[in-house]
């Protein structure tokens, strides 16, 4: 194998990385809501918290991930991330209180933070210099697939009407593939390319016709100097609140108008084979038509999935409405993960990179923490999620406004002191 071929083996070990953790540790936990909350009879506002505890860890170890990826590189890292996620999943299916899965969350969180988005994007930066859009896109699509897989795979174990606690099966079934994949990702993964292969993709680079644009940027500490980058952070943190806290309610929603969990559990497989198809067609199209295009195609979609889901009911067209949902809530996921790389590289460039997309992935995961425990207290309160989607409507309209702002003013920050190349 060519030295040059080895980012492929790279980018495959993140691709299976990603389907396991994302796949069975995240897009898979709207399936244990209703069970875990009526097996030990805990409030849906409070067990929410978990999930709020496993957004704020993110956030604040994603503060540092600059810091900790430059000291200890992302081989250890990854391996510690996957280390507390078995540790996480373990913690699930044993507890009793509330603040034992409190405490799961918070592990969660670290092993996510150094196995999925940020850690992608950092690896995807070093390892690969062309098309990386559509790399990045290819790789976070594996969520999709590992939620499918999930799906199909545990929803049995959670819903088994012999046993309320079946949920604990299915949670210790995949802690024992993180273990089998977390061990072949540490025998292959290497830290960086070699020397010789660098030099070889930077120069291929130079040579690459590929719409995603690519510039020196400024440093972390001018990045912080303009006014754009806290509109962006906002913009990020409101996309985090609705995506997140409109996925995590989803499944339990449609249970509550009234629509069977068999068809529930099809809907979420639809939702995770094209979200897989979504997150690559994503990164695929910032590469060809650039950031704005990608961005608002999103957003629409985002928009529209908000007012689908507060108008299902249990009806032959609510079950037309919830597939809709499935299919097309899976178009504005892409925010929240490929596009934060994106973001990263593409306002601010190179130069800090890494601290930049940290950032960016903190403020989105603290949106997540307080996305789902909002969603929840509207259901405590009104019995009803519909108030609260309809919310998350209006606020991805304020999100597009300001994204416009955001890309408009990075363009002129490059145009008037920093040259792009394509």
């Amino acid at each position: 194998m060519k030295k040059t071929e080895y980012k492929w083996v790279i980018v495959a070990l993140c691709f299976l990385m990603v389907l396991t953790t994302l796949g069975f540790c995240s897009s898979s936990r709207t399936l244990f809501l209703s069970p875990i909350t009526e097996a030990l009879g805990i409030e849906r506002s409070k067990f929410s918290l978990n999930d709020s505890c496993r957004f704020v860890s993110t956030a604040i170890v994603n503060i540092f991930f600059g810091t900790l990826v430059n000291k200890f590189g992302a081989k250890k890292l990854i391996g510690a991330g996957f280390l507390s996620l078995i540790g996480s999943m373990i913690i699930y299916a044993t507890a009793n209180s509330i603040w034992v899965f409190y405490i799961g969350g918070v592990m969660l969180g670290i092993g996510l933070s150094w196995t999925t988005t940020t850690m992608v994007g950092y690896v995807v930066n070093k390892w690969c210099r062309e098309n990386k859009g559509t790399i990045m896109g290819f790789v976070l699509a594996a969520n999709g697939v590992g939620g499918a897989v999930a799906t199909q795979i545990v929803s049995p174990i959670i819903y088994d009407k012999n046993d309320i606690f079946g949920y604990r099966k299915a949670y210790l079934l995949i802690a024992a593939m993180l273990f089998a994949v977390g061990v072949l990702v540490m025998i292959f993964f290497r830290n960086e390319p070699e020397a010789k292969a660098s030099e070889e993709v930077k120069a291929a680079h130079q040579k690459s016709k590929h719409r995603g644009k690519e510039w020196e940027g400024i440093e972390y500490k001018d990045a912080l100097k303009t006014r754009f980058f806290y509109l962006a952070c906002v913009s990020i943190f409101l996309t985090g609140l609705v995506l997140q806290g409109m996925y995590g309610i989803s499944a339990a929603h449609m249970k509550d108008v009234g629509i069977d969990s068999e068809y529930v559990a099809l809907v979420m497989s639809v939702h995770s084979v094209a979200l897989a198809l979504f997150k690559f067609l994503s990164g695929f199209l910032y590469d060809k038509a650039g950031l704005r295009t990608s961005v608002n195609i999103c957003v629409f979609f985002a928009i529209l999935v908000s007012i689908i889901l507060a108008s299902l009911t249990n009806s032959a067209a609510g079950k037309i409405f919830a597939m809709l949902y499935g299919v097309f809530s899976s178009a504005a996921l892409p925010l929240e993960t490929v596009m934060l790389p994106i973001y990263a590289r593409e306002l601010f460039g190179e130069k800090g990179f890494n601290k930049v997309l940290g950032i960016f992935v903190s403020v989105n995961t603290a949106g997540y923490a307080l996305g789902a425990p909002l969603m929840n207290l509207c259901f405590d309160r009104l019995s009803s999620y519909r108030i609260g989607l309809y919310a998350c409507a209006a606020l991805m309209t304020i999100v597009f406004v300001m994204l416009q702002i955001v890309i408009t003013e990075a363009k002129k920050l490059q145009a008037r002191n920093y040259s792009v190349r394509s």
